[in-house]
């Protein structure tokens, strides 16, 4: 599943790529990834003529901000244009988008497409069809999502600082890598950005949370964030499916050093990598560098 170094790049290529991109025809290819509002034909009409002005994020979701056009030649149209609302979009785990200018036939895992008056093509296409979208007007919440609504802060706000994590931890018995996956506690991190953040602080994932002491925390801290950081400027990491919105795969999957290194050598020790399952997750770490 994508995971907030993926979404992010997704975003930014989103932003770049979407220049006062109005959207004036929807075609929905699969009823079931339209999240809400329940009625298709309701998701449409609320999306035309919306133009994508900005793109934000928050944790694994996407979050288009809407403008309503009503002239697209008034050169003052962000200024004069009405709150339309939300485009919210979770890739799940196969999930991407695909921009293609003067449109072609789908491929049969297309499921909603988008178009402006130039027939250019914002296409979401998803093979095993987890991902989800939701078309959130300007009188209700996002928190109508209800995975949205209760994320916990982000990686790189101020708000995820170590005496957060002492918090939210100090009486949790369950093991600091569920603590990570736990969408709650931190928004974004999932099962390769946990190993590898674990790895670079030294922490086992089997560790109770509630042992990790102050001083091994700052170094987590830390490690998320640079872990965090390193990915996105390698344009995330690609194992499967992921790919960003130019059909690339990311990068950081060649910088890993335990997530799926099973077997091979630890990079610090040259003790192999082992793997074991942690809430039903693959978890992959190095006995000897993780205490």
């Amino acid at each position: 599943m994508p995971e907030l170094p993926e979404v992010e790049t997704v975003r930014r290529g989103l932003e770049q790529k979407l220049n006062n991109f109005i959207i004036k025809k929807v075609e929905v290819c699969r009823d079931s990834t339209v999240a809400f509002p329940i009625n298709k034909e309701e998701f449409i009409k609320g999306l035309l003529n919306s133009l994508i002005y900005k793109w934000d994020r928050r944790g694994k979701y996407l979050i288009a901000k809407l403008k309503e056009v009503q002239n697209e030649n008034d050169q003052f149209l962000l200024d004069n244009s009405k709150n339309n609302g939300f485009l919210v979009v979770h890739l799940r785990m196969t999930g991407y988008f695909k921009f293609i200018e003067n449109s072609i036939h789908p491929c049969k895992h297309t499921r909603i497409r988008f178009f402006d008056k130039n027939n250019n093509e914002l296409r979401y296409i998803d093979v095993r069809s987890f991902g989800q979208m939701w078309w959130i007007n300007k009188d209700l919440s996002l928190n109508k999502i209800k995975g949205l609504g209760s994320l916990g802060p982000e990686p790189f706000s101020k708000d995820f600082n170590v005496n957060y994590l002492k918090k939210v931890i100090s009486k949790r018995t369950r093991s600091i890598k569920a603590i990570l996956l736990d969408q709650t506690i931190v928004a974004g991190i999932g099962n390769i950005y946990a190993d590898e953040s674990l790895y670079s602080a030294g922490i086992s994932p089997f560790r109770e949370a509630r042992t990790i002491k102050k001083n091994e925390l700052i170094k987590l801290k830390e490690s998320i964030v640079t872990v965090l950081k390193k990915s996105i400027g390698s344009g995330g990491t690609t194992f499967s499916d992921f790919r960003d919105l130019e059909g690339e795969n990311g990068n950081f999957g060649l910088q890993t050093n335990v997530y799926r290194r099973t077997g091979k050598e630890c990079r610090k020790c040259g003790n192999l990598i082992e793997r074991q399952k942690i809430t039903g997750r693959s978890t992959h770490w190095c006995p000897k560098c993780q205490k």
